[in-house]
């Protein structure tokens, strides 16, 4: 690898891979690891014919870093992880989507998609198959599995912690994962790697290529926070675009539980007036969307401007027919949504869906630690969004200059 970004600069490797790098993509991550895969190739560089040490390195000269492995079903639903090649001495990545819906597989004659906890028993088959012969395991999960049950607040299990101690027991040494929905889980595993990494820049980045007509000042925008639970970032959203930051408050029926979640009886606004601004709501996840869409028809009722949604990861467990009513009636602005999780191909084509490709980042920290480099400046994004918000606003000035002129 050639280099990597640190803050808003290029800095070149000098040094050399720990361990030979094998990446493996778990069912329903292809089309993301083929990408990363395609970014890890074209970085590497062209060994000199001279360089002996450097040709012979083991594992550096493969034709592709995915590693082979299969997940087979028998007819009862019982499964195993097999891998396909020897990963002995490796920098293993193992990524996995336990939220990828789409895989399925046969029991008892049945098609039946693969639920989280289906993809989580299949993470640990394989590593159960690598059997300790790796370097290096390093698990990339970028929706936390069960990463809302994150603490225990009566007689409930804490699944979340429950799987970060199993990884860790079975030999993994770093986890990364995206937007957890509660950080703090990790003080499930003190002595273990943890990074949660956001994804703030990539949504910008996103958001701001598709409309170019976004005035990024006080008079004009707002960020606006969903709830209580989603301020920190938020506030993050706010400062760097010197943005005022409003909330909403979501006030709940505590005496019942319906889907197992107490349910919110009315939005309470807290902030300076929306009227006439365009609008960000930054949230970590779009589940059935119905709270985000009461939220739009309490700002439509405030006379807002455009609203933007943002969400790592969009489920729309309930469809997107409702998001498609409310984009075409002019309430929504759009929303933007990351490749971390599987997207069917109704709601990539949707006219109000904005992608945020993950798939670089990833493959710079993946390169970063196969190194054994920091990844202070992969986390921290600050000087590439500064960068970027200066490149929007010259691309308008030169514009306004442009039309003045004609």
């Amino acid at each position: 690898m050639s280099e990597v970004l640190s803050g808003a600069v290029k800095v070149p490797f000098e040094t050399r891979p720990v361990a030979p790098l094998g990446i493996i993509a778990m069912p329903g991550t292809e089309m993301i690891c083929d990408k990363i895969n395609a970014y890890l190739q074209s970085w590497r560089e062209v060994p000199e014919a001279d360089n002996k040490d450097f040709v012979t390195f083991p594992g550096y000269n493969l034709e592709s870093f995915l590693l082979s492995i299969k997940c087979p079903r028998f007819g009862t639903g019982e499964g195993k992880g097999l891998i396909n090649q020897s990963v002995r001495g490796y920098d293993v990545y193992i990524i996995s989507d336990v939220t990828a819906r789409q895989i399925t597989y046969k029991m008892y004659g049945q098609t039946v998609p693969s639920s989280p906890d289906d993809h989580y028993a299949n993470l640990k088959r394989v590593i159960a198959a690598i059997a300790g012969k790796a370097y290096r395991i390093t698990v990339i999960m970028p929706f936390l599995y069960e990463s809302r049950q994150h603490r225990k607040v009566s007689r409930e299990s804490m699944d979340c912690a429950l799987m970060l101690q199993e990884l860790t027991h079975m030999g993994v040494e770093n986890i990364i994962t995206f937007d957890a929905h509660d950080p703090r889980v990790q003080n499930a595993i003190p002595l273990t790697g943890f990074e949660n990494v956001m994804p703030t820049y990539q949504v910008l980045k996103a958001l701001l290529r598709t409309h170019k007509d976004l005035k990024l000042d006080k008079e004009h925008m707002m960020i606006i926070s969903p709830d209580e639970g989603a301020i920190t970032r938020n506030i993050y959203y706010s400062t760097v675009l010197g943005l005022d930051l409003g909330m909403f408050y979501k006030r709940r029926d505590y005496s019942k539980v319906v889907d197992g979640r107490n349910q919110i009886i009315a939005h309470v606004y807290m902030g300076d007036s929306v009227r006439g601004k365009d609008v960000l709501v930054a949230d970590d996840i779009i589940s059935s969307g119905e709270s985000m869409l009461d939220l739009l028809k309490d700002l439509r009722r405030r006379k807002v401007g455009r609203v933007f949604m943002t969400a790592t990861f969009c489920f729309f467990t309930n469809g997107i027919k409702a998001f498609d009513e409310a984009y075409r009636k002019g309430y929504l602005g759009g929303v933007i949504g990351t490749n971390l999780c599987y997207l069917p191909d109704e709601v990539r084509n949707a006219p109000w869906f904005i992608e945020a490709d993950m798939s670089k980042y990833m493959s710079f920290i993946i390169a970063t630690l196969n190194h054994n480099h920091t990844l202070d400046g992969l986390m921290n994004p600050h000087a590439r969004i500064q960068n970027l918000l200066t490149r929007y606003k010259a691309e308008q000035a030169a514009l306004a200059e442009k039309e003045k002129a004609e």
